[in-house]
């Protein structure tokens, strides 16, 4: 079974600020802001999602086409997709442009201030998908450039692929007719609680008109789990047991990839959803997004301990 990702490829580097911010802050001098916090450390992590999805499908034995473009600094991450099996004829390279680098800064109360430099995330990836075979492909457009999402979308639907919807960060710059468009005929629409109601405002349909425009809605809720959505039925999966919870900045790229996982294996997708859960739950354990570690013996094995049901 083929899979294809599309979305981002980014840096994230993390850095913390041994401080609070209010305590630099002058509310009253706002309008003219200009502040220094001098940060502690820097942390670099690889990240963007079709990076963090790709690269838990990877240790998952499954490896995806990666769609998204890359600057003239992605030497180390293509590297680091090199190392884990991950194919690269789907990554546009931007010579004259940086790969999308997200800048966090966390201060002692956990408020964070980020800068996202989309670089070469502006350019769509425009990966032929001529030689693909619509009936052995999965696919999912995950949050990325705007143009390859609706493009690739459209191309999906062409050629009968089934696809996955996933708009996370995106939605505040899609247009509502377009995210719309790109929900009309897709398997799967995937997002949490509350980007499910950013698109219920964007659309301005409720549950029961996207219903008639997905096959199914999957809502994920962090620590109570995900839940499925369908015309006919509603189930719940819960989340599998972590070893600790360290972050959960991640959990939902893991899901998703443990879930395309079920689904290239030809699972319902009630299954495929607590593969995703259990996937998830590795995830949570370290901070970073492509940081964590199983083999496929112990996905399995955790599966067995939380899903023996299923």
């Amino acid at each position: 079974m083929n899979i294809l990702v599309s979305g981002s490829l980014a840096y994230d580097r993390i850095m913390d600020f041994p401080g609070k911010f209010e305590d630099h802050i002058l509310p009253e001098k706002i309008h003219i802001l200009n502040v220094c916090f001098t940060v502690s450390g820097l942390a670099e992590y690889f990240g963007g999602t079709a990076g963090n999805i790709a690269y838990s499908l990877a240790l998952l034995d499954e490896f995806p086409t990666i769609l998204a473009s890359a600057g003239k600094d992605f030497g180390r991450y293509r590297d680091w997709l090199v190392s884990h099996g991950l194919p690269l004829e789907g990554i546009r390279l931007v010579s004259d442009e940086f790969t999308a680098g997200a800048y966090i800064t966390t201060d002692m109360a956990d408020n964070q201030i980020t800068g996202f430099n989309p670089g070469a995330m502006k350019l769509p990836s425009e990966y032929d998908l001529s030689d693909v075979n619509p009936a052995e492909t999965w696919a999912i457009i995950s949050p990325g450039n705007p143009d390859d999402m609706l493009g690739y979308s459209r191309r999906y639907k062409e050629m009968g692929i089934r696809f996955i919807f996933d708009p996370g960060q995106q939605i505040p710059i899609l247009q509502g007719d377009h995210i719309a468009e790109m929900i009309e005929g897709s398997e799967i629409l995937i997002s949490n609680d509350y980007e499910l109601e950013m698109i219920i405002k964007a659309t301005g349909w409720d549950k029961t008109r996207l219903l008639q425009r997905t096959r199914t809605i999957i809502t994920t809720l962090g620590e109570d789990g995900s839940v499925l959505v369908t015309p006919k039925d509603q189930e719940e999966v819960p989340v599998a047991k972590p070893a600790r919870v360290v972050d959960p900045t991640g959990a939902g790229d893991a899901y998703r990839a443990g879930l395309l996982k079920g689904l290239a294996m030809g699972k319902d997708l009630h299954y495929a959803a607590t593969i995703g859960a259990t996937c998830a739950s590795y995830a949570v354990e370290i901070q970073g997004t492509q940081e964590h570690r199983f083999t496929p013996e112990q996905v399995w094995d955790r599966h067995k301990q939380n899903f023996a049901w299923v």
